[in-house]
């Protein structure tokens, strides 16, 4: 598993609130273990309790993205080196499968958690799933969603640092209320510069008397 899959994780948990619409999908065990995704053995460590345990993870990586997403690259990482301070990960070693040229191991880097609960095992490759993300890219790709109300996360892994939206429903969305908002401008203008040569030909009209 690559490490760049990680920060996935980051993603996922902090898009499992969207604090504008007062949406939150995070109140359940069930809940929890869906945010694993295919790590069924991980998913199975999670109770009742850790559904406070992630909202509180939740508000910390939100926060770096929030931090990033502000242009304080060092306010960013400092959040988020708290985090890998508290939740360490062993990286190592992992193979599954063969190579099709050669038949050989596809070994590639796996971060092992060694959790006392599923919330200290998901903040820890969430947080450094992310680090590798803003080291690799930079801070600037850690970004929230200019469609508003959305502001839900992404990683921007666009060649010209260009993404802007979480999704291509928001961009759509934002695109179509930035025509419509154009074209109100346009009627208004047009209404004014009608306006405006009414009000002057009004006034010639009276010169004229």
């Amino acid at each position: 598993m690559e490490l760049a899959y990680y920060s996935d994780y980051a993603v996922r948990l902090v898009n499992s609130e969207e604090p504008a619409r007062n949406k939150d999908t995070l109140t359940s065990v069930d809940a929890v273990r869906a945010l694993f995704g295919g790590n069924a053995s991980a998913a199975r460590r999670a109770t009742d309790a850790d559904v406070t345990r992630f909202r509180s993870v939740r508000a910390r990586l939100r926060a770096v993205f929030e931090a990033a997403d502000g242009g304080d690259e060092t306010l960013a990482v400092d959040l988020l080196n708290s985090l890998l301070m508290e939740f360490p990960v062993s990286p190592q070693i992992s193979g599954h499968g063969t190579r099709k040229e050669d038949g050989r191991p596809d070994w590639h880097m796996h971060l092992a958690d060694h959790p006392s609960n599923a919330t200290a095992g998901y903040a820890a490759i969430a947080s450094m799933g992310l680090a590798f993300h803003l080291t690799e890219h930079g801070a600037d790709r850690l970004g929230l969603c200019q469609a508003a109300p959305c502001r839900n996360a992404y990683l921007d892994t666009s060649t010209n640092r260009s993404r802007r939206y979480c999704s291509d429903r928001c961009a759509t969305r934002a695109n179509v209320a930035a025509y419509r908002a154009r074209k109100r401008l346009e009627t208004d203008r047009s209404a004014s510069t009608g306006r405006t040569a009414e009000t002057s030909q009004e006034s010639t009209t009276a010169a004229d008397r």
